[in-house]
Order: C-alpha cells, then structure tokens, then sequence
C-alpha cells in the first residue's frame, strides 16, 4: 500500500530515484548513501567486477560515488557528479561498501577488498587513505559499515574481523569491541552500522539475523529481530537507520524487504517496495525506445518492478522525515516519508 498508518506512524511512499546505468545518470548496484548539505546525497555504487587470476586483466564497471541533489518532491533530483572510479590506486575502489560524511563535508569510504577507508574532500578531490589488512587493533578485515558517532569520530565495521572499531577520522585507533559468536554482544560477520541521537550505537549482525544495539562504550543494550521471514524476523541484515524518535529500519537483504521496529523493539511494519511510477531518469530511457514503451503496455501488470530487490543499504533524512532504500539489485532508491501532520480522510461532506 502507498500510505499506511501503524502504531500512531504513517509512512507515505513517494518515488523512486535512478536508474541502471554504469556512469553518468543513474547508479549501478547502490549499496549506502550519505547525507549532504542541503539537497546533496552521495550515493556508493558498488559497481560490477570480473577478477581474473592475473592482475592486469582485473576488470570492472560502475563502482563509484554518485554526487546528486534530491528535493523534496519527484522529479527534483539532478546529477551534480561522480567521484571516484574502479582500482586500486589513490582514491581508487574496488569493493566500495560503506558511506559517511562528517559536517566539513568530507566522505569517508570502506573497501572490503583493500581493507582500507578513504578519505575524499567536499570537492571531490582525494585526501588520503588509511588501514591495512590484519587482525590486530586498528586492522581492516573486510570492513563494511561506516558512520560518524556523537564526537566526530568512526565507527567501522570490521566485518570479517567480527568487531566494531572506532577511529580518528585521519585513521587513529581509539579501541573498539566485538568478537564472534552468537551470545548477546557477539558478532558474525556484522555489516552495516548507524548511531543515534543519544550515542547508542546499533550494528546489522549479518549472520545472527539481527540487529544489536551497543551503548556508546560498547556495552550490550538490546536486540532487534530473530532469524526467518515472518514479521519482524530477518535472514543475512545489511543495514540499520534509526529516525529522531528513534524508531529502527533494517535492510532485511535476503527477504528483499525493510522492516521497521519501534524503540522497544516491537515489530511496527514492512516496506517491500511501492514504485508504481518509473523514476525521473528511468522515464528518459523508455521514452527513448519505442519498442520498450510497446512492450510495457502489452504485460498484465508492471507490480514486479515496484518491488524491493535485495536492498542493501538505507539511511533516513531528518531534514526532510524520509526514508531512503538503496534497492541495490534493481540500481534506484526508493524514499518513504514518515508523514508528521497527517489527517484521516474525511467523507461525511
């Protein structure tokens, strides 16, 4: 349904943004956005690869930082530009996973291939680069997930180290905490992270199904969810946002669908994807080909294509009280507002 009211919430869908496309006009398997100044949303596409057992014949496509503007209604959303590309050199990418920008407007990029986080400025440019594979203290394995906490500083999800470690933003270790398991408090191969208003930091336990949430120290404070495809149970989490009331969405990845959970950890509701209308750029390309919009008009129904599919990465605008859903496999973002002023219909006129 577009607009649903659930526990005194109502979330409206509104409209989707993107389309596939390897550079330029659109995003290829965005998998983490994050929020700019203003209108800004940089948007990390995962790209595609081919790797070979051979160095030089290691090829790829599409992995990137996409610049765009969003407004607030459809149809409002411009290229502004792109940052990054494929490799292995300075401000290069080749697994790029997790995205975070600080209030200088800096961008803060994982690759879980390189082990490494880098550091691009508000233009653009490249900073520099920091991590090396390994497993002691202020090592990479993997790392995935990336947010700013409450004093400035990351929070980088060591993925295949099983951990959460905090930096400096120019790549100092200030300690961390995480060790696998399935015990309250233990990780398996946790991916995406965020941090709320009040410091408490919540962490998608990739292969626990659930999402843990840790004090700012790092404590154990509560669990969101538990493993299947029922309400408010996940299979293989990627990603968490929690809102200013401080309501939890996860990417339920392999369910392809987000759900949503009240502070206290009550199931509230499940957003499968509503993109009934072709994005803005998505529109461009039909219209472009006569043969696809004969072909469209000839199926039963498009609903298919209004789905989610394997969403991997999402984060929520206070600004603007929306939801963004990276649906990573279909290449768009799919935006659910979380309407504050609503009024029920009224019919007795």
């Amino acid at each position: 349904m577009l607009t649903r009211t659930v526990a005194g919430r109502v979330y409206d869908a509104s409209h989707s943004v993107g389309r596939n496309a390897q550079s330029g006009l659109g995003f290829y398997y965005p998998v983490d956005a994050a929020l700019g100044e203003g209108d800004l949303v940089y948007v990390l596409n995962r790209g595609g690869e081919n790797i070979s057992n051979v160095a030089w014949n290691r090829t790829a496509t599409g992995a990137r930082i996409s610049v765009i503007t969003m407004g607030d209604v459809p149809g409002d959303e411009e290229l502004v530009g792109d940052v990054g590309r494929y490799g292995d050199g300075d401000g290069e990418l080749i697994w790029p996973t997790g995205i975070a920008s600080d209030s200088r407007g800096n961008l803060f990029v994982t690759d879980e291939m390189l082990h490494r986080v880098s550091v691009f400025g508000k233009d653009g440019s490249f900073v520099s680069s920091w991590g090396a594979q390994g497993e002691a203290a202020g090592r990479l394995n993997g790392p995935a997930g990336v947010a700013l906490d409450n004093d400035g500083n990351l929070l980088v999800v060591d993925s295949l180290g099983h951990r959460v470690q905090r930096f400096t933003t120019d790549g100092r270790c200030l300690g961390g905490w995480g060790e696998h398991g399935r015990a309250d408090g233990q990780l398996d191969s946790p991916w995406g992270v965020t941090v709320d208003g009040e410091g408490y930091v919540y962490v998608a336990d990739h292969k626990n199904h659930r999402v843990q949430k840790f004090t700012p120290e790092g404590g154990y404070a509560a669990t969101f969810g538990s493993h299947g495809t029922g309400r408010g149970e996940l299979t293989r989490p990627t990603a968490v946002a929690v809102d200013p009331d401080g309501d939890v969405y996860v990417c339920d990845w392999a369910n392809s669908r987000v759900q949503a959970f009240a502070p206290d950890g009550r199931f509230l509701t499940t957003f499968i994807g509503d993109a009934q209308q072709p994005s803005k750029w998505s529109q461009m390309s039909i219209d472009a080909n006569a043969d696809v919009m004969k072909a469209r008009r000839r199926v039963y129904t498009t609903e298919p294509e209004w789905r989610l599919a394997m969403p991997t990465g999402l984060v929520f605008d206070p600004a603007r009280w929306r939801l963004l859903i990276m649906d990573t496999q279909r290449s768009r973002i799919q935006i659910y507002n979380k309407v504050k002023d609503y009024l029920d219909p009224q019919f007795n006129l």
